[in-house]
């Protein structure tokens, strides 16, 4: 079931620039990519590290601690030592809002 919740504003979210947001008590690195914006969760799944402090091109974050590299549109794991994905959230803007279904899995 859908929990749509408002993570952040789309003034606030610069183009390569990851911003972390709490929803919910969960860590969520949110994404601009143009018009886009992407949500995974915040915590690498290979290393206790911070994606939304990692360096975004494109649709690709890295991870600052180990160099793992994951898709911002799925949470897929895309280099090593990253295997696993992490979690991705559905994304809805309406107007400046940025909601996060955080009842999806």
């Amino acid at each position: 079931m859908a929990k749509w919740v408002l993570a952040t504003t789309l003034d606030r979210l610069v183009e390569g620039m990851p911003r972390l947001v709490r929803v919910g008590g969960d860590d969520i690195a949110v994404f601009r990519v143009g018009d886009e914006v992407h949500a995974i969760d915040d915590l690498c799944s290979h290393a206790e590290a911070s994606l939304s402090e990692g360096e975004q091109r494109g649709y690709t974050i890295t991870c600052p601690q180990h160099g793992g590299k994951f898709d911002i549109r799925t949470g897929r794991a895309t280099r090593f030592p990253a295997v696993s994905p992490v979690r991705s959230y559905p994304v809805r803007v309406e107007g400046n809002d940025v909601l996060i279904d955080t009842g999806a899995s």
